[in-house]
This record gives C-alpha cells, structure tokens and sequence, in this order.
C-alpha cells in the first residue's frame, strides 16, 4: 500500500486526440435487468424512499403548472420551469431500471398517467401561455417579461416519456413524445420563420436535436430526422452582426477547439452536443463521431474535477482547479454525454470517467438518507441542500423543486446505461460495473446471460464473477481494467491469464460452463494527483475509483486542514472501522509529517454531518511516474 503513483505530467508527453474516433460501438444488451448491492444499492434505495416516492405528492406544482398554463393570473415561473417534470421522470426511471424497485414502478405508473392528458391538443407540453408557447418569450418569468427555456422544457419532456417507454413499454407515453414531435416540425421544419435558433437561450432550446434523432430510431418518421439535422445545422447559425448565435458544436469540435473556447460553453449546451453522437451512429458519419469525441475529450482533460465532477460557475472555464459551483446538473449532463462516448467509441477510459463522476459526485449529490441533494459539491468545502442554496428556484406548490433536484437522481440511475454493454464487434458482453450484486442481458444472438459479482468493491479490488448461463454457451466477456490497475490479477476456473494491461478491455472468448466463476484483482494502490494553479503544492489521494478527503468529524473535529500527509502511510481499514452514524464507503488511515495519525475518507460521505471536508490536501513524498492515461487529458486521448 506503500506505492503511489503520481498523475501529473508534462503536456509534451501526452498524445494528441486520434485523427478519426474509432469504430467499436457498444450498446445496451435487450433483456438488461440489473440488481446492485452494497452502497450503491442503499443510495438508490435511499433517494428511492425518502425523495422519489413522494417527490411528486410534496412539490404538486410540478403537475399544475401545465394545467392552468392559460388560466390568468399566470403562474409566477422561471425560464426552465417546464423541465422540471421531464427531469424528475428521466431520473427516476433510470433509478428503477437500476433496481426494478416494484414500489417506483406503480408510483411512476401514476404519475405519468396524471401527467399525459396535460398535454394540449396541438401537442404543445409546456407553462407557458398559448400566444407564447415555444416562442422563447413569456410575460410571467420571475413576475415580468423575459427568455423562456421552452423548448429546451420539450426535450426533457420527451427524453422522460422515451426513457419511460424503454423501461416499461408505454405507448401512449410514447404517443405523447410523437405528438411534441409533431409540433416542433409544423412549428420549425424547412423554411419557416422564426428557426429555433432565433427564439434564444440556444445552449437549451437547441437541445430537442437530441431527443428526435432517438424517436426517429424508435418510429423512423423521417421528418424527425430532418429537423435534428436541420438544428444541428443552426448550431453554426450567426446574427445580422456575425456574431454566433449558438455554440458551433460540430464545426468547432471537427476543428479540434477545445469547448471552453466555443461560444456557448455552458452546461446546457452537452444535450445538443448529443445529437451528434446520434447522428453518427445512425448514419454511420465519421466527422460527427469525430466532433463529439474531441469536445467530450477537451471536457475531460480540462474540465472535469479531481471528484468527477463537471463545471465551474455552471460551465466550462478549461481549468479543473477552478474553484466556481460544480452544479449537480452540470456533472449529469455530463455522465449522459459519457454514456454516449461510452457506446460510441468503446474506450474502457470513458468508463472508469463514468465509475470515477459516479462513485464521487453523483453519491456525493445526496445525503446518505436519500432525502436532499445538493446544487453545489464542491471539490473543498460544505455540502449544502439545494432548496437551501437557490431557495429562489421554489414557488407556491413545489417548495422542493429546482433544477438541481428534479435530476439528481438521474445520476445514479444512469449505471444502469453502462454497468453491461454488448459489443457489437464480437457480439459478446462487456462489464464495466464491479459493484456487488447481479447484472443480466442477452448475447448479440439471444441467448441470457447472468454476472453475479461477490466484492466489498471499492473498498478492495479483490471480485469474484459468478457466469450464470443455462447451458454451456460461447461467447466473449470483455472485462474493464481500470487504467490506475498497473499489476492486476485475473483468473479464470482457477486459470491464470496472462497479458493483462491496464486502459484496455481484456476480452475472453471461450465455451462458457454454468457456475464458472471469473476471479479478478484490481491493483489499489493509493494514488495521487497533483495540483496546480490554485491548488499549487496540494494532492488529491486515491483508492482505486474512490477520492479521498480528509472530514474534520472523522478527526476529534480538528483543524480543517490537517499538517501535511506522508503519501506513503496510507492504510485501508477494516469494513467494521467504517460503520456509525455516518458509515464511510472507505475509511483510511494515514499518518502526518509530525506523527500524528488521521483518517480520510470517500468524498461520497465526506462532510455528511455538514462538518467541512478537503479532497486537495498537502502531501508529502508523493513521487513522480511515467506517463499515465489516467490524468494526462489536460493534454488529449490516448492513440494507441
């Protein structure tokens, strides 16, 4: 455990982004049915009981406001008020698909059958008025004339209905989605006047590009198809004075600029950026999966917090040291956009991107009761609830909602859309989830296959894969080895294998016998990254996915910024050493330049008693190593 390996290099070391993205699709395996365990499992439970549940029942406005949207007085509103239903079902429907909770089913049943007839007969699904309904203008934001987010409001609508449909198959959900479809290319296909580029706000209302390349995959009405590529186009789109109008996504990504430089690089302007990720898969368009790798690379490199989170001050500032608001929204936002990078390009790196945001941030977004999550959670410093830190997103009738709780969930539910993919280029499974509990899907040719995986993961990387299969049965398993495990172990029916490299899928093809059992040992070493610019002199230490910070509780409520750390001391303690009043994922234990023994923990429960905590920390004796993947993305994606 004495071992660290250092992630900071110099940039002329690192590779450049590849000429063309490469083609090694992933996909969600039909069947799919996932049961976790451990934390990860208490959190869904958690966020499931104490805030999906009776989210809707507390905050009924969510409903009321497309009900009397025409009805004056109108509701006092703000520009992205009509997300929030969309949002909230997103979310919680991952969720379920991540736990099959029966309970969330029969609540999700009922509130989509409360929200569907909502809808006004020409298709329109937003809380504006009619006279202003996907205009972009609307008299009662925040009590006076302003900017509406509405057609940015339409694409969560339908991203929540088509989620919905995914997981349950509802057709009149789907039917709803169609139907907002419908309006957007009466309203905005071919020639018409206003495009949606000219209503305003484009990092958001440009955004339904998105949702219609996916319902045309699911109805294939041509028409839909057009208006995505028809917005994608308006991302270039400039005003009388040539300034842009929207964010450039795809010229600008194809050019290899970085996405803080690009004119929109807000938070909001990923979900647009999706729609090229749809695009090239269903068209097979090389420069459109090549624009979206390099932006989702310049994010990765430049923007993405030692705590997996995304955003600085609500967007990007090409600086992960930058001490601006990591909003939740932000960092699920950007778990979606690496979903989509994930299947499209089949790097193992997307996915310890995805394991890193998700087992820091996105546990970190909530307190271990599941009851409140945060708009904010910052690198260093306090966790506070969301309906505390923008108290002024909340109105009579939805006192809890904002636009950070309504998709904070989302951001556990989306394991659901990576922990087990199929690989379209073998037709064979890829694991990317090595939490305990059990995953399921069905093989390219049909036939089920069932992983189950016994671990206390993170907190070892010791995991044993039990393949369940009917009758023997060939096929390949593509395991994830992470890219900080540089001596992992593998074994296979007691059989060693060999040739196991870290950043790489190491696949095994072979005749699958019921009840085999897959052993495999993740090298834990701690870890360190070291800080520049404003956290010149600090680290942040690791084990394996998990960041580690130091929680002034966990230390008889000491200094909060303890005497510097001997790299070299770190220990792993014991499961039973973690439990209490506020139970740790990981529990370390260290010692400082001075003697004195501390204890770190994960950053997920960091500061869950509203105790301050620091994930960057002084360090000492942290050497240098050779180049490392991990956190050369400052610098771009690896070639070989």
């Amino acid at each position: 455990m004495a071992a660290i390996l250092a992630a900071t290099l110099s940039t002329s070391t690192a590779a450049a982004p590849p000429e063309t993205p490469p083609d090694h699709p992933l996909r969600h395996p039909a069947g799919f049915r996932m049961e976790p365990a451990g934390p990860l499992r208490e959190y869904l439970d958690a966020v499931t009981t104490n805030w999906l549940l009776p989210g809707p029942k507390a905050n009924p406005a969510i409903l009321a406001m497309f009900a009397d949207r025409d009805r004056p007085p109108y509701r006092d509103l703000l520009p992205w008020s009509g997300e929030f239903a969309g949002k909230f079902l997103t979310g919680a429907t991952q969720v379920y698909q991540a736990t099959n909770d029966p309970a969330l089913k029969r609540s999700l049943q009922a509130y989509v059958r409360s929200l569907l007839p909502l809808q006004a007969e020409d298709g329109y699904f937003g809380p504006f008025s009619k006279e202003h309904r996907l205009t972009g203008t609307a008299p009662n934001i925040q009590g006076k004339p302003g900017g509406s987010w509405d057609a940015w409001g339409h694409y969560h609508m339908m991203l929540g209905l088509m989620t919905w449909d995914e997981a349950v198959g509802d057709p009149e959900a789907l039917a709803v989605a169609v139907k907002i479809a419908d309006l957007l290319c009466e309203k905005f296909l071919g020639e018409k006047k206003p495009r949606l580029v000219d209503t305003g706000s484009t990092e958001m209302n440009l955004a339904p590009a998105h949702a219609l390349v996916l319902l045309y995959e699911k109805t294939r009405r041509e028409k839909y198809l057009k208006l995505a590529k028809q917005i994608v186009d308006e991302f270039a789109a400039t005003g009388p004075d040539g300034a842009p109008l929207a964010g450039d996504y795809f010229r600008r990504g194809l050019a290899g600029d970085e996405f803080f430089q690009t004119p929109k690089p807000r938070w909001e302007s990923l979900h647009p950026m999706q729609a090229l990720a749809a695009l090239g898969r269903i068209e097979n368009d090389a420069d459109r999966r090549k624009a979206y790798a390099n932006l989702w690379w310049s994010i990765a490199r430049l923007d993405r917090h030692n705590n997996g989170g995304f955003s600085s001050g609500e967007q990007a500032q090409g600086d992960p040291y930058h001490a601006g608001a990591i909003e939740t929204c932000c960092t699920i936002a950007w778990l979606a956009l690496s979903v989509d990078m994930l299947k499209q390009s089949g790097d193992p790196v997307v996915a310890d991107e995805l394991e890193l945001s998700t087992m820091n941030s996105a546990l970190g977004m909530f307190s271990p009761s599941g009851r409140w999550s945060t708009y904010n959670t910052p690198m260093d410093g306090f966790r506070q609830a969301n309906f505390h830190e923008i108290v002024f997103q909340a109105r009579p009738g939805s006192p809890e909602l904002n636009c950070c709780s309504v998709n904070a969930a989302r951001g556990l539910g989306l394991v659901s859309q990576w922990a087990l993919l199929v690989d379209d280029a073998t037709g064979g499974l890829v694991l990317n989830w090595y939490g305990p509990g059990k995953l399921a899907g069905r093989l390219k040719g049909g036939a089920r296959v069932g992983l189950t995986t016994e671990t206390d993961y993170p907190r070892s990387g010791r995991i044993r894969i039990k393949v369940d299969v009917d009758r023997p049965t060939k096929f390949a398993l593509g395991l994830r080895i992470p890219q900080w495990s540089t001596a992992t172990k593998l074994a296979v029916g007691g059989e060693t294998v060999a040739d196991v490299k870290p950043a790489t899928y190491k696949t095994i093809d072979r005749e699958w016998k019921p009840g085999e059992v897959v052993e495999l040992d993740l090298d834990m070493a701690p870890r360190v990254w070291l800080g520049e610019k404003n956290y010149e002199g600090r680290g942040s230490l690791y084990v394996g996915p998990t960041l580690l910070a130091y929680d002034a509780s966990l230390n008889d409520n000491g200094p909060d910024d303890p005497e510097p750390i001997d790299a070299r001391s770190l220990r792993i303690l014991p499961a039973s050493d973690a439990k209490g009043p506020q139970a740790s994922i990981v529990l370390v234990e260290a010692k400082t330049a001075d003697g004195k023994t501390v204890k770190l923990r994960d950053f997920a429960t960091a500061g869950a008693d509203g105790s301050r905590y620091r994930s960057w920390l002084r360090v000492e004796h942290a050497a240098a190593t050779p180049f490392s993947r991990e956190h050369s993305f400052r610098t771009g994606p690896p070639t070989e």
